[in-house]
């Protein structure tokens, strides 16, 4: 029932407000006018009388403020006050206004105030003929493929007129031509849409551009128009063949002529243009191989070049053909001929042929035994075919010569297989061209053995390192030996010679393999038992009396730490049990407890063994000596120690794996325990235990210091000694080399230049006894030998001198290194003596008559030997055993002569193809015969043939005539040819086709081709002049893709042979296609409507086009049309693949309703070919605009004080949608004191609606909210500023009401102090703030005296400097007045606190003199001790905090070793007991300073005079000790007075040795060290000194050469000289360093070759050499 009443009573109120509401309206809006004008009128036309047609009087303009306001945003109107006209006042256009819309009005609103009203005016705005139709582009190119059929369309460019109805485009024409016309297409819109149309032929040779004009013609009055020039390119197709100028090309040329030389020049040209025109040359798909292999041909000059060796003798004339091809699609090809004619120059070398080879030849043969038989022939003829045989004088072989270029080789001496097994025998053969041409040919003549060579083993002995434990089985080395003889008498068996071994067999401890030499263990070997084993191996040959000799293996076996240490004290620790001890509890720091003692049975570094305290019952008080094994107490024994305390020792050794074993001590503490170890000497009466002390270790360090001089004097007087016979006195050089005489000393080694070091042996003492050298273990082809870093070395042994002298790979660049010894030299001198002695002499070019007597003879042999030459003649393939004819009755032989006397067949063919029948005498054949093989298509085909007969040797020539039969087909290279061919060829061109081959000769060659039938295609035979026909295939119609693509012929060839043999070829056409079909859309217009509000990428359509062309003519690219507007191309995009159209961007049905869209379909033909279609996208509209806003007048300020209902602003509201979504309602927020008043179609009043307040709110933002009635509403809002002015009712307030500042005193005068800051909520002047300072008193003084404040800012600063000790305080009262009408002030306190400084130097108060500045006296007796208090001085500081706190110090005194001063206190006292040699007066001076920044000080003088019997005032108790005697104290006095003087005189002796050694290194090398100033140490980049000592294993070596400054590199070992490691260990790690001093890489540190010296010596020198070190 409420709710009904309050519904009631609501709806009354809104029928009231409406009333209300149109009531205002009627007062308020008066009236609508509307005028009508062209566009374009003149600035200042009046276009009506607005005060006349809105009732208004003329006189009231001016004081009610008439104003007009446009939507358009820009002022096209005024009104003039004077006389109430609207007028014009600016241009108007209708197009920028209103576009291509028919009806354009400009709505305007008058306001006028007091009261306030509102007119609506509208201009309708006439359209007039002010444009002139335009082409977005003046020139518009399009490219169309003369290939294009008539009747085909191209769109155009539309062109654009502003202008609407009549004024618009109303046709379009184009420029006079014989190729195209236009016609103009409609669409529903009334839009003209012009095409180009294709009327004849295009013929880009003819003429390749067409120049056209399109105008378009409005229908306005005058007549508008404008053009666009249509340029017409004519693309190119490849319609036209390359053409040669020549059809044949003839060339000579030298069979001598350059590979890569060019020898001719082909030329064609294309008509065509672009790639179509663009020529490449290659040869005929049917040229030979050997063509190929022999020419080549600059694809893009048309340059032929030389290839390969050409030969006059192979083949005198080279045919073939030339394929010029463009790079169209299709290609085209035209195609010539080439003849190449190769003359002939002696360019063939003699042949040697053996006929007959007799190998191996036993060692005994007899001289002048027949070796071989030989021919010779060349290719060339005349002078150059004459071939003459010789063989070198040298030789134990000889030539005979015999008719015809044949020769015998027989020997002409002994023969040794031991020496040589086998004979190259080079023979060599001249002909007699210009110039002449030789060859040589060796003829290898092997040896048959005679056993007479025992075995040798690879060395007399070997050394082999084996370790202990050694699995049973392993092979501890390989022996090898070998044997100069063959076969079986080379085969070698191994066994061992039975020896005894510590009372057994050796053969128990190892057996060999027979077979290899490799000897294995039998059992596992224990060094402790077996050091050294040595075995006698027996190497024995399998020859009939066989061989034999001995080696001996000497198998060294190396330690294993394979043995447990072993406790052999205490005893009871050594059985494994606990081991008791007793100690006294009085014992002290150092008391041996006990000892252990442990061994090992193993040697080396696996014997040491050391000690480590495991574990204790108190670690704290036992320690356990590393190396001695000794227990001694770390510390006295305390009352709190266990009485019973257990101490497990770990002893290990130094052996790799670790051995180790634990002793168990256990110490009983026990009281009143007598030392076991009592040292009398200490049971000395001392006056002090302290001074006792001191003078022991005095003298144990006066002992230690005396000693070691001693000992070293000695040692440098010992080595200096044993050094003066080879270097000179004690640190100094001797020049003297005899030293070097030594056969033992100097070795020489070769080190070469192309990478690191891989092997160096250095050896020393006799060159038989076994010594030690290194070996480098990383293998000199391992790929990290010359990169890595590091290099491992590692001890080997050797008894051979020559074996050691060894260098591998040395990396030393451009230098060679000796290792000198000079035994090797003289071993050197040896052989190069021996080499230049009277053996090497001249016996070259000495004849005598006997040489003649010679040649007459080989003349006779000659005329005996070769008696007559046959001929036979048979055809080819004839069966294997055929008879020829009849060899012994033609040569005149008897049957029995062919066996006896070894009748043999020759070939220079090298293949038998004829055989004799010995029991007949016939010439029958062996093999297949093939002519074509032989002779190829030579006419003629001989096959010479050789017959040797022996005892004595006769030859015989004779020739076999192959005739030819019809054996072979004609046959093609391919079976299978395919051709492509372009659909546009011209009818008439010819195509080569592949000639066919046929083996046969004379009539049985090739004769004819014939074509298998076919429309298009006929056969053409053109015959060359070597008789060779060539077969062409013309084009007799034009060809079509589409209607049939392939065509398949058959090419047959016959030849002239009975019976008839052909051969065919499949010719497979294939039409390639032209791009002459445009893609054709399945519709010309597509129609689709699409939401406003459609998704970015949303689906719209798909077009599809076909192209029946085929490959790239056939796939087809969508795109936009070119004409396309930027708005359209901005909105949407296609798929260049599919054609599916999507959209791109928001569309906007208020921004335009439809789209027209020009789609392209564009194939990727050569040239490209398109179809057009258009696509027309209609907007649906929705519901996408929010109302809009609009300030009709802008707000003026507001007073705080303005009654309710005062007006602010006029506002109205629009929507760009249409219906119920253009109508808005406007609305203000809830609280606002605001209110709107509608009006008017959506306009409103905006009104105060309460009491306003700028300190609250000196702004108002009003956010007015509009909404429309769409389906959904849309809303927006929109914020409108309303300034609210002031009224000055708020005084000044200060940021605080007081402030404290902290000054330091002593500030500068004239500094700020403090900036005081107040604020006013009020605006403008009444917001100004001054300050001022109000007068009140400090110390009586007014504080205006003290400071001032700016009045502007509020920065108060200082009049003078403030005092802390004065003031410390200030206080100021500081007032802020604003500038309003009354003024309003407030007041602000503000503290100035004064910080103190360090400013005031402390003051001594006592002693009184010393404060008065003067000298202060004080006495003290002689007899004061240690900590006697003097006097104490005393001082104050006038500041406060850290700045007064003092410290005293003592700056200076007569003797500062006897008074010290306390920091805090000031108190002097003695810091020791006063002697009598200190001086009785004593003066202090005492610095006192206090603890401020900067610090502040003074001093006090203090005189002490020293007394004898004078009490003293002071008793301190504390510090009264015992004084030792006078005795003592001058017994210590001496011991340092000595100590002193022996460690003064040792550093001054070691002292001057190191400045003698120091200036003496630059010639002498390290101290103490002889220098051998040898001659071939004079250069100093070529000889280095290294000095090899005798203590142990190499520890240092430097290999230098090259420039002493330039920087080298060496080698360095990464292992320290000091570790353990460095001396034991089998491997050492090397690396790189560098170094630019040479003194410093002189130098050798610990050798290990026995009293030796070594050399290194360079032999050459480079820029940049290289400095090997290696630290051992």
């Amino acid at each position: 029932m409420e709710r009904g009443i309050r519904r009631n009573k609501l709806a009354a109120w809104q029928v009231f407000l409406w009333w209300h509401h149109f009531f205002l309206l009627w007062t308020t809006i008066d009236g609508q006018t509307r005028y009508t004008l062209p566009e374009e009128l003149k600035r200042g036309s009046v276009v009506g009388n607005l005060a006349r047609d809105m009732g208004l009087v003329v006189s009231e303009l001016y004081r009610r403020k008439l104003r007009i306001t446009s939507e358009a945003g820009k002022q096209y109107f005024s009104v003039d006050l004077g006389r109430g006209e609207l007028v014009v006042i600016e241009r108007i256009d209708r197009e920028d206004l209103c576009g291509q819309r028919p009806s354009c009005l400009l709505p305007l609103e008058l306001v006028i105030d007091n009261p306030l009203q509102l007119h609506r005016v509208e201009i309708d705005i006439q359209d007039t003929n002010d444009n002139s139709p335009s082409f977005h582009t003046k020139e518009k190119v399009l490219q169309i493929a003369e290939l294009v059929n008539p009747g085909a369309r191209f769109p155009l460019e539309s062109a654009q007129d502003p202008d609407v109805g009549s004024n618009s485009i109303r046709s379009y024409l184009i420029s006079k031509n014989d190729n195209f016309k236009l016609t103009v297409k409609t669409h529903k819109d009334g839009r003209k849409i012009p095409e180009l149309v294709l009327e004849k032929p295009l013929d880009r040779e003819t003429l390749p551009v067409h120049n056209l004009i399109l105008t378009a013609v409005d229908g306005g009055d005058p007549v508008r128009s404008g053009t666009c020039e249509i340029i017409v390119i004519v693309l190119d197709n490849n319609d036209n063949a390359p053409q040669f100028e020549k059809q044949v090309y003839e060339v000579n040329i030298s069979e001598n002529a350059r590979p890569r030389s060019e020898i001719l020049h082909v030329k064609a040209a294309d008509a065509d243009e672009g790639l179509n025109g663009e020529i490449e040359y290659y040869f005929a798909e049917q040229t030979a191989d050997v063509i190929l292999s022999l020419f080549d041909i600059k694809p893009s000059t048309g340059a032929i070049i030389v290839k390969g060796v050409l030969d006059h003798e192979i083949n005198p004339v080279y045919r073939f053909d030339i394929t010029a091809r463009d790079k169209g699609n299709p290609k085209m090809e035209g195609h010539c001929g080439v003849e190449i004619k190769i003359a002939d120059i002696n360019d063939n070398i003699p042949e040697i042929i053996v006929t007959s080879l007799t190998t191996p030849v036993p060692e005994d043969s007899a001289i002048g035994t027949v070796i071989a038989l030989l021919s010779a022939r060349d290719l060339d003829s005349g002078d150059n075919g004459k071939i003459t045989l010789s063989v070198s004088s040298k030789s134990v072989f000889k030539l005979k010569p015999s008719v015809s270029n044949h020769y015998s080789l027989v020997t002409t001496g002994p023969l040794d297989r031991e020496e040589n097994g086998h004979y190259s025998v080079k023979i060599h053969a001249t002909d007699s061209g210009k110039p002449p041409m030789s060859s040589d040919k060796l003829i290898v003549v092997k040896l048959l053995d005679v056993n007479d060579n025992r075995p040798v083993f690879s060395q007399p002995s070997y050394v082999v390192y084996v370790k202990e434990n050694l699995a049973p089985g392993k092979v501890l080395c390989s022996v090898s030996a070998t044997d100069r003889d063959l076969g079986e008498n080379s085969k070698i068996s191994y066994s061992i010679l039975d020896s005894k071994v510590q009372g057994v067999s050796v053969s128990s401890y190892v057996y060999i393999n027979s077979d290899n030499g490799s000897i294995y263990s039998m059992h596992s070997f224990d060094y402790e038992k077996l050091k050294v084993l040595q075995i006698q191996v027996q190497a024995k040959d399998q020859g009939s009396p066989s061989l034999s000799s001995n080696a001996t293996v000497h198998v060294f076996i190396l330690d294993q730490n394979d043995n447990v240490p072993a406790v052999i004290y205490p005893s009871s620790a050594a059985l494994g049990s606990l081991s008791h001890q007793r100690m006294p509890r009085a014992a002290k720091a150092g008391h041996l407890v006990t000892k252990v003692t442990a061994v090992d049975a193993d040697s080396g570094h696996n014997a040491w063994i050391s000690y480590k305290l495991a574990e204790a019952t108190d670690a704290s008080l036992f320690t356990v000596n590393m190396y001695t094994g000794e227990v001694r107490t770390k510390r006295a024994v305390s009352e709190q120690d266990d009485s019973s305390q257990r101490l497990l020792i770990e002893i290990r050794d130094d052996g790799e794996p670790v051995q180790s074993t634990t002793a168990t001590v256990s110490i009983l503490l026990e009281d009143g325990l007598h030392e076991p170890i009592l040292d009398l000497r200490h049971k000395i009466p001392e006056p002090s235990k302290k001074t006792g002390r001191i003078t022991l270790y005095l003298i144990l360090s006066l002992a230690s210091v005396s000693v070691l001089s001693l000992v070293t004097f000695l040692i440098l007087a010992v080595r200096c000694v044993r050094n003066s016979t080879s270097s000179g006195s004690c640190c100094m050089g001797r020049t003297d080399c005899d030293h070097y005489k030594n056969p033992n000393r100097n070795l020489q080694i070769q080190l070469n230049t192309d990478g690191p070091i891989k092997y160096v042996e250095v050896l020393g003492g006799d060159m038989l006894s076994q010594s030690q050298s290194f070996r480098s273990c990383m293998s000199p082809m391992s790929p990290m030998s010359e990169y890595s870093d590091f290099t491992m070395i590692k001890p080997s042994s050797t008894t051979d001198f020559k074996e050691v002298i060894s260098v591998l790979d040395a990396s030393l660049p451009d230098s060679t290194w000796t290792f000198e010894s000079q035994q090797v030299s003289i071993f050197l001198w040896e052989i190069t003596s021996y080499c230049d002695g009277p053996g090497m002499t001249k016996r070259m070019g000495y004849r005598d008559w006997k040489w003649w007597a010679l040649w007459w003879n080989y003349l006779f042999l000659l005329w005996n030997t070769i008696d007559a030459q046959t001929r036979y003649s048979i055809p080819e393939e004839m069966e294997q055993g055929s008879m020829v004819g009849h060899l012994a009755k033609d040569l005149g032989l008897g049957l029995s002569v062919i066996f006896d006397r070894n009748l043999r067949v020759a070939s220079e063919a090298g293949k038998q193809y004829f055989g004799v029948e010995a029991g007949k005498g016939e010439l029958v054949v062996n093999d297949r015969i093939d002519r074509e093989t032989l002779c190829g298509q030579s006419t003629s085909c001989v096959l010479p043939l050789q017959v040797v007969i022996e005892n004595p040797l006769q030859l015989y020539r004779i020739e076999v005539e192959i005739r030819d039969v019809n054996d072979n087909s004609p046959s093609f290279l391919k079976s299978d040819h395919i051709i492509e061919i372009a659909e546009s060829t011209v009818v008439g061109v010819r195509f080569p086709l592949e000639s066919a081959e046929d083996p046969d000769v004379g009539s049985n060659g090739l004769k004819a081709y014939t074509l298998s039938k076919d429309d298009c295609f006929t056969l053409k035979v053109k015959e060359i002049e070597n008789g060779r026909k060539i077969p062409e295939l013309v084009l007799n119609k034009s060809l079509d893709r589409e209607k049939k693509a392939t065509h398949n012929l058959i090419l047959t060839a016959t030849d002239g042979g009975s019976p008839i043999r052909s051969g065919t070829s499949k010719i497979t056409v294939h039409v390639l296609d032209n791009n002459d079909n445009v893609p054709l859309f399945e519709n010309t217009l597509y129609k689709v409507s699409v939401q406003e509000n459609s998704a970015n990428g949303s689906f719209i359509v798909t077009t599809k086009a076909t192209d029946i062309d085929e490959g790239p003519n056939g796939d087809i690219e969508y795109s936009l049309g070119v004409h396309t507007p930027p708005a359209v191309l901005s909105l949407f995009h296609i798929d260049a693949v599919t054609g599916d159209v999507f959209l791109k961007n928001q569309l906007d049905h208020e921004t335009q309703s439809s789209y027209r869209i020009d789609i392209s379909a564009k194939d990727k033909g050569s040239p490209k070919m398109e179809g057009h279609c258009t696509v027309q996208v209609d907007v649906e509209d929705i519901n996408d605009n929010a109302p809009e806003i609009v300030l009709t007048s802008k707000p003026s300020p507001v007073r705080e004080d303005a009654p309710r209902g005062t007006v602010v602003a006029l506002i109205s509201a629009r929507d760009q949608d249409s219906g119920d979504n253009s109508r808005v309602t406007l609305q203000l927020p809830k609280l606002s004191p605001f209110t709107l008043k509608p009006s008017f179609s959506n306009n409103y009043e905006l009104v105060t609606s309460t009491h306003l307040d700028r300190e609250k709110f000196s702004q108002y933002d009003i956010e007015i909210t509009a909404t429309d009635s769409g389906s959904p509403p849309l809303s927006s809002k929109k914020i409108i500023p309303v300034s609210i002015t002031d009224v000055n009712d708020n005084p000044p307030i200060f940021t605080q009401p007081s402030y404290n500042v902290y000054l330091k005193e002593n500030g500068v005068p004239g500094s700020i102090l403090y900036s005081v800051s107040a604020s006013d909520v009020d605006f403008g002047e009444n917001a100004k703030i001054s300050y001022s300072i109000l007068d009140s008193k400090v110390q009586g003084v007014s504080v205006s005296s003290y400071v001032y404040i700016n009045s502007d800012n509020g920065s108060i600063y200082s009049m003078h400097s403030f005092d802390y000790e004065k003031l410390k305080v200030l206080q100021i009262q500081v007032q802020a007045k604003d500038q309003g009408s009354p003024s309003l002030s407030s007041n602000a306190t503000v503290h100035v606190f004064i910080l103190d400084q360090n400013d005031n130097v402390p003051a001594v108060i006592y002693p009184s003199s010393a404060a008065l500045g003067s000298l202060s006296h004080q006495r003290m007796p002689r007899s004061a001790k240690a900590g006697h208090l003097v006097t104490k001085v005393t001082a104050v500081d006038a500041d406060s905090g850290h700045n007064a706190w003092i410290a005293y110090k003592l700056a200076e005194a007569t003797d500062a070793s006897l008074f010290t001063v306390n920091m805090y206190t000031g108190e002097v006292r003695t810091k020791r007991a006063v002697s009598e040699q200190d001086d009785s007066s004593q003066r202090l001076l005492i610095e006192i300073r206090d603890d401020g920044e900067p610090v502040q000080s003074t001093t006090a003088t203090v005189s002490i005079l020293l007394e004898d019997g004078l009490h003293e005032p002071i008793l301190d108790l504390r510090h009264k000790i015992p004084e030792p005697s006078k005795k003592t104290g001058r017994i210590t006095l001496y011991l340092i007075l000595s100590l002193a003087s022996v460690s003064v005189l040792s550093l001054v002796t070691f002292l001057i040795l190191a400045v003698r050694c120091v200036r003496n290194s630059t010639s002498s090398g390290s101290c103490c060290m002889g220098r051998t100033d040898c001659d071939h140490y004079k250069n100093p980049n070529r000889n280095l000194q290294i000095q090899l000592n005798t203590d142990g294993p190499i520890k240092y070596v430097e290999v230098l050469g090259g420039d002493m400054l330039s920087q080298s590199q060496s080698f360095r070992s990464c292992m320290s000289p000091m570790s353990p490691m460095s001396e034991y260990s089998d491997f050492t790690m090397i690396k790189p360093s560098s170094t630019t001093d040479f003194n410093e890489v002189i130098s050798v540190l610990d050798a290990s070759l026995p009293d030796s010296t070594w050399t290194f010596e360079s032999q050459q020198v480079s820029k940049q050499n290289k400095l090997f070190k290696v630290y051992i």
